[in-house]
């Protein structure tokens, strides 16, 4: 007869232990562990309903054929370029985002998009009338497809017979958190079954080469809820950001065993579904601020992609006593620090002021390369004089007030030379000697001489 025991599990790392403890000693983080309870299970080899499991024996590395892997396109270019290329057969891929954040929408748009993909869309969030009127508002641009099955199950043994009767060539989980397996007794969406749903999902898409994709929850620091071994398991990890008040979307890569983990797809919210922005700079730049002080254009690169953002500020006298530092889209302690070396190495004095930052567009930026935007933003309105419209600039600003080099260097000047941009200042660096530009090029080494180029 099978035992009932109880065990403590890491709400982060997913380490077990038999009692509860404050900090875990695998990962150290406090009051993560919850109890589960679990069903010890006879010794025996657990198989997938249909699936044979083949012998495996080792073999020589120069044996192994490193043929490349075939990969499907899903007729969408962010997505596409954020898979490295395209979905590769056989692989698990796990979307993560904050709760209507658009991702069942971008799962569905895609699997309208692929008429020839027999996919199996499993739900166990929505029923299937709720699907179909989501399907219905986004059919009107793609078209119908004869190619979707919808399954609303959270069995995950029900789920595999149903996926070997049909055989899919695309297989969708929404969401993991919802399934559960009768293998572990715990209710669905705890570690336990989290961990073992996705192990039995990664082994069938592996023995099938059915390509896979996982919908995940976040949690409230941010990150993929549930144990920090789902991340480990599946092969590609994306996030879907964006801030709900605002139209823009971000798929980001944060993990690609096919490809590069620092792409990106960036998307616009629309009635009708998600729109591919195939160039954000036109986007993100406005149109009207010509004479306004407190504006930047920055050239930034996120990925391996370089786009313009329109960096804001304003800058205020203090009224109620103690000044604000008030951040949209910028990391508040590193405008903090930007602050204090306008005060140290420029001399303007804001300690009596409240500063407001805000990247528009909504987007959330970690390029090094604002820094210069960002101290530019915030003289500019400190002083009441508008920077020149024709002009963009990239650079990481040091603690001793010196502008220091960034990477993709050619790659922001060529994105602001292609959106008309008459002037980029740049950090002094070498090899930029022999590049040829129809855009003129400043070169700065410290905040001194930015600020002098910028207001004469």
């Amino acid at each position: 007869m099978a035992k009932t025991k109880s065990v403590y599990v890491c709400s982060d790392c997913g380490a077990e232990s038999v009692k509860w403890v404050g900090k875990c000693p695998s990962c150290g983080s406090w009051n993560s562990y919850v109890e589960e309870v679990i069903k010890k299970e006879p010794s025996q080899q657990r198989n997938i309903p249909g699936i044979e499991r083949k012998g495996v024996k080792p073999q020589l590395l120069r044996d192994v054929t490193s043929e490349g892997e075939v990969r499907i396109d899903l007729h969408d270019a962010e997505f596409n370029r954020t898979l490295g290329g395209g979905l590769v057969k056989g692989s698990l891929v796990l979307i993560g985002g904050e709760p209507g954040i658009g991702k069942s929408t971008l799962v569905l748009q895609t699997v309208l998009k692929n008429k020839n993909l027999r996919t199996m869309y499993v739900s166990g969030e929505e029923s299937a009338q709720q699907l179909k009127l989501r399907a219905d508002r986004l059919s009107a641009d793609y078209g119908d497809t004869d190619n979707c099955f919808i399954l609303c199950e959270t069995d995950l043994e029900q789920i595999f017979v149903h996926a070997q009767n049909l055989q899919p060539d695309l297989l969708i989980i929404d969401s993991i958190q919802t399934m559960y397996t009768a293998t572990v007794e715990s209710s669905p969406g705890s570690i336990t079954q989290v961990r073992e749903c996705s192990a039995s999902i990664l082994k069938y898409a592996k023995e099938t080469g059915t390509p896979t994709f996982l919908i995940g929850h976040i949690n409230k620091e941010g990150s993929i809820a549930g144990p920090k071994v789902l991340e480990h398991i599946v092969d590609t990890v994306l996030q879907f950001e964006g801030d709900q008040h605002y139209m823009y979307r971000i798929l980001r890569s944060i993990k690609n065993r096919f490809g590069s983990a620092s792409e990106l797809g960036i998307y616009e919210m629309r009635q009708s579904g998600l729109r591919e922005v195939g160039n954000p700079s036109e986007l993100l730049l406005t149109e009207n601020h010509n004479g306004l002080s407190g504006v930047a254009i920055a050239a930034a690169i996120e990925g391996v992609r370089p786009f313009l953002i329109e960096t804001q500020s304003l800058v205020s006298s203090a009224v109620y006593g103690m000044p604000q530092r008030s951040s949209t889209g910028f990391d508040i302690r590193r405008m903090n620090m930007l602050l204090a070396v306008l005060e140290k190495r420029a001399g303007f004095k804001l300690a009596q002021k409240d500063v407001f930052l805000n990247i528009a567009g909504g987007l959330r930026v970690n390029d090094p390369a604002m820094d210069l935007s960002v101290i530019s933003a915030v003289l500019s309105s400190s002083i009441d004089v508008a920077i020149d419209r024709g002009t963009c600039m990239a650079g990481e600003v040091g603690l001793s007030g010196e502008i220091r080099p960034v990477n993709r260097i050619e790659q922001r000047i060529q994105e602001a030379e292609k959106l008309g941009f008459s002037r980029i200042i740049i950090p002094q660096m070498k090899g930029l000697e022999e590049l040829k530009a129809g855009i003129k090029i400043v070169k700065v080494k410290k905040v001194d001489e930015a600020f002098k180029n910028l207001f004469g």
